[in-house]
């Protein structure tokens, strides 16, 4: 078929192919040698740029038979000049919970999207789905088919839940505080007709952080952020601290003086834990990992509300449960998160995420709502007053 640039000269996109830093007009390039929607795709884009004017709209719902999530319908306001993107949707498909994959299957996802689609992939979305690019309404229950017969299904799209997603936990982190991939995989499971059948005011956002580390950035990213943590002191191993201190590593300053906690002693030879005053930052076990570990009574904190600058602007997560057992059946969890749902699909507005709502309607009123208890962790910040108000209720005849 030839080089794509031959058939549309793209010299501004050209210039995203300088300098150090890897360009998606090189993959893109790579992909139109063998694909005429890649080509295209080339074009359009270059005209973009030119006249500095997105060309692609919203032309109408597309989706797979019995689902309304899991394609982004997208097509070209200029098919005439490019009609090889004149459809250009997207499928979002389901990932292996913790990014898992044999070459074998990774070869078959290719050559899947290579039969009906532009082979351009996004591994992965910013909520973690494997991303197809580019491909024709004709062709979605095709792709979809062989992707079922490979075992994957897509993932949410749309005002749903979106895909659960989860950090490696303990398949590869010590510091896992809960099996984040059983509980990724068990909510995926348990919430299919909510991923896949839009009903909510807007979307919905749940990953899994084995550790306060959090490594998947829940805390600024998901409507629901399931934290993992611990509630009784910080294992020490005192062997491997002397270790440390042997080999020169300066732990008052690395670690006592950056700790937000302010808890940490060190005499040169013991190291003293306020485990009261610990904020379970995961410093201090960052550092001196051989010789430091969280606590064995292991669980996670349950935060609320976070989302990127959209409507609102930026929100990061709420506490909502200080410290909740994450153990199958997770029943605790799931009827927690069903109130949630049950409250925000009543009231809330369209295009209103959670955090929105809560904001709208008060942190107060909301806790009652769910039936949660409010807690002093419910602070925006440490040394401030909560915004949430505790109420006296007095009987009749307490006033004296």
């Amino acid at each position: 078929m030839g080089d794509a640039t031959k058939e549309y000269p793209t010299p501004l996109l050209d210039e995203l192919e300088k300098g150090e830093w890897p360009s998606f007009v090189k993959e893109i390039k790579a992909a139109a040698k063998t694909s005429r929607r890649a080509q295209g795709l080339l074009g359009q884009l270059e005209t973009s740029y030119e006249e500095k004017i997105g060309h692609w709209k919203h032309g109408g719902i597309v989706g797979v038979l019995g689902y309304g999530g899991g394609v982004i319908g997208r097509y070209s306001d200029i098919p005439e000049k490019f009609p090889d993107v004149a459809h250009f949707h997207t499928l979002r498909v389901n990932m292996p919970t913790g990014w898992f994959y044999t070459s074998d299957v990774l070869r078959k996802l290719c050559d899947i999207w290579d039969r009906h689609g532009s082979g351009l992939t996004n591994m992965h979305g910013s909520t973690g789905d494997i991303i197809l690019l580019g491909t024709t309404t004709p062709e979605l229950e095709p792709v979809f088919s062989e992707l079922t017969e490979l075992g994957f299904d897509l993932g949410g799209s749309g005002s749903d839940t979106r895909t659960p997603s989860a950090c490696v936990g303990p398949a590869r982190c010590e510091w896992a505080c809960y099996d984040t991939l059983a509980l990724c995989y068990d909510l995926t499971m348990t919430f299919q007709d909510e991923i896949h059948r839009p009903a909510f005011p807007y979307k919905f956002k749940i990953k899994c952080a084995g550790c306060p580390n959090d490594c998947v950035a829940s805390i600024a990213r998901a409507d629901l952020s399931i934290i993992g943590t611990w509630r009784d002191e910080i294992q020490i191993d005192k062997d491997a601290l002397a270790e440390y201190a042997r080999k020169g590593v300066d732990i008052q300053s690395d670690v006592v003086n950056l700790c937000p906690g302010k808890c940490i002693r060190w005499d040169g030879r013991e190291l003293d834990i306020d485990n009261s005053a610990c904020v379970h930052c995961m410093h201090c076990i960052n550092v001196l990992p051989k010789a430091l570990a969280p606590g064995k009574d292991r669980g996670a904190c349950i935060l609320l509300g976070s989302k990127a600058p959209i409507v609102e602007g930026a929100l990061l997560s709420s506490v909502i449960v200080p410290f909740m057992k994450i153990e199958p059946p997770y029943k605790d969890l799931k009827d927690l998160v069903e109130k949630i749902w049950d409250v925000w699909c009543e009231d809330g507005k369209s295009r209103e995420r959670i955090g929105e709502f809560i904001q709208r309607v008060g942190m107060g009123n909301f806790l009652e709502a769910i039936e949660v208890e409010p807690s002093p962790y419910m602070v925006a910040h440490p040394r401030e007053n909560p915004y949430v108000f505790y109420e006296e209720y007095f009987e009749e005849g307490d006033e004296d």
